[in-house]
């Protein structure tokens, strides 16, 4: 199977969550093992293994040691988030998506961003700045920052062609995630950048994710006027 095609986590999760919804996995049944579900499914173990992760914080499954993976007897309801691909969340739409990386600088982390990640010293951190468009009009203006110690690779990835939000979604599972959602008045580079009327209200969203102890990414992503988010359960 080629790249393109390559199932990511999120879509081998959503088929195992049919399965389980659906009744193939029953209440209590053992899962499959990762391997074997991977070789079904034409992804890497990994792949399963983030997917099954995922289950298990969203309370469907049960994993054990030794024991295998459970289909939960009583499921336990709990508020998940998702990060979205912006490309997709856009292509959703039924609009065009297209991506441009304005900036890409390491910096030393500044105390904002050490405050968001929890950091008691400064940090050398790659500092990227890019603008989603939708149909060719300004989408999100994304301003993120990620941790080169835990997430080396960023340093080889060519984020002309390729967006951080969309090679981290893919390729650096998180194991914890802090959400923020806000407003600001538009000014500045974002009313500049997203052709925003100075003074006009702009949704914010604030993500920051964790390895275990160690720091990921910490984003904005300032919407264009009009935008809407939409939560499904």
């Amino acid at each position: 199977m080629n790249e393109d095609t390559r199932l990511s986590w999120t879509d081998v999760r959503d088929e195992v969550r049919a399965r389980i919804l659906n009744r193939t996995y029953a209440p209590g049944d053992r899962l499959p093992r990762d391997e074997d579900i991977a070789s079904e499914l034409g992804c890497a173990r990994t792949t399963v293994h983030r997917a099954m992760q995922d289950l298990t914080l969203a309370g469907l499954v049960e994993r054990k040691r030794k024991g295998g993976t459970h289909v939960r007897t009583d499921p336990v309801t709990r508020a998940t988030f998702d990060i979205p691909i912006t490309r997709r969340e856009v292509e959703q739409r039924g609009s065009k998506y297209n991506y441009q990386l304005i900036s890409r600088n390491l910096e030393a982390s500044p105390i904002s961003i050490m405050a968001r990640f929890g950091l008691q010293t400064v940090a050398n951190m790659l500092h990227v700045k890019a603008l989603h468009l939708a149909d060719n009009r300004p989408y999100i203006l994304e301003d993120r920052w990620i941790d080169t110690r835990s997430t080396p690779e960023i340093l080889e990835v060519d984020l002309t062609r390729e967006s951080a939000n969309e090679w981290l979604v893919r390729n650096k599972p998180y194991s914890r995630v802090d959400v923020r959602f806000s407003a600001i008045n538009a000014d500045g580079e974002n009313a500049d950048y997203l052709e925003a009327p100075t003074g006009s209200a702009l949704f914010v969203i604030e993500r920051t994710t964790w390895i275990g102890p160690s720091p990921i990414t910490t984003v904005q992503s300032v919407a264009a006027p009009g935008y809407q988010l939409v939560a499904q359960g």
